[in-house]
């Protein structure tokens, strides 16, 4: 029989949590979105025992809760006890991006009735600080697009693929911000011509489109473009062979803004080409001055 498979899906408020809901969904998992954390470890236990109808199940538990949420602690150890496996995914957001959220869509913070956004979000990075640090997956969703999200979910919890073959993570961050402490290669664009001597392009990122046309139209590009793929092409067939089944490809430049975004996404784009399975997070672009990123509508 297949083994039990539980995801505990929590975080801050406006991080993405529904989105995620869905797209585990798609994939196959049972989910339920608010449930009070007092009934995980019975529903944990009616799903196991409802044979293999019920094996992939996902759910949302967060401070919607109200005083029901401070009950989680007690049914995680209830879980541990019940030899019940879980896994629990954090979604995070940096304060300006969950403000901007908000105010888009109107909603009032729920710690935050009567008060600014802002004193809301504080209360609740308090709140949700012990169970972060029990987290086995956070994922920081202010520079995701909604489907850079999926990729990421469907990387890592899809049902059917579950440890059949290598899937890529491509990482861009700037190293004045320090390297992923996960990455298996790294790579230093800051050689490439800097769009932040240009000052029409310092403000922007290196997914807005004639930032990357800079970037790319200088012949060095070009150059190194082909021989960093002719180089990852070469290697990830023998990772893959040795048996690993996950790889962090990172790359980085001064401030994580505009070379190493840039060719992060030359190397995803080179990899879904070729029919990878591959994800793509850029770290540190809301650490950065940013006036021009990507477009409204193609963020969470």
């Amino acid at each position: 029989m297949e083994q039990f498979h539980l995801i505990i899906v929590t975080g801050m408020s406006g991080a993405g949590k529904t989105h995620v809901v869905q797209v585990l969904e798609d994939i196959g998992y049972f989910c339920i979105d608010n449930i009070p954390p007092v009934l995980i470890p019975k529903f944990a236990e009616l799903c196991i025992q409802g044979g293999e109808r019920v094996r992939h199940v996902a759910l949302v538990a967060d401070i919607r809760g109200g005083q029901f949420f401070d009950a989680m602690s007690q049914s995680l150890k209830e879980l541990k006890e019940q030899g019940v496996s879980y896994e629990i995914v954090f979604l995070e957001a940096n304060d300006r991006v969950l403000v901007r959220r908000y105010k888009e869509t109107r909603r009032v913070h729920p710690l935050a009735p009567h008060n600014r956004i802002s004193q809301g979000i504080a209360e609740e990075r308090l709140k949700l600080a012990e169970l972060r640090e029990e987290a086995d997956f956070i994922i920081d969703t202010s520079n995701m697009k909604p489907g850079e999200l999926k990729e990421v979910l469907k990387k890592k919890f899809a049902i059917s693929e579950r440890g059949k073959g290598l899937s890529v993570m491509v990482v861009s961050f700037g190293f004045k911000h320090g390297l992923p402490i996960d990455a298996d290669i790294v790579e230093d664009v800051r050689f490439l011509p800097n769009p932040f001597y240009i000052e029409a392009y310092r403000h922007k990122s290196g997914r807005v489109p004639v930032v990357r046309d800079y970037i790319e139209g200088f012949p060095i590009t070009q150059t190194f473009m082909r021989k960093w793929f002719d180089m990852v092409d070469f290697l990830l067939p023998n990772y893959e062979r040795e048996g690993k089944s996950q790889l962090v490809i990172a790359v980085g430049c001064t401030g994580g803004l505009h070379r190493s975004v840039c060719m992060a996404e030359a190397m995803y784009r080179h990899l879904k080409k070729n029919g990878m399975d591959v994800a793509i997070e850029h770290r540190d672009i809301e650490k950065n001055d940013v006036e021009e990123d990507v477009s409204d509508d193609e963020k969470l």
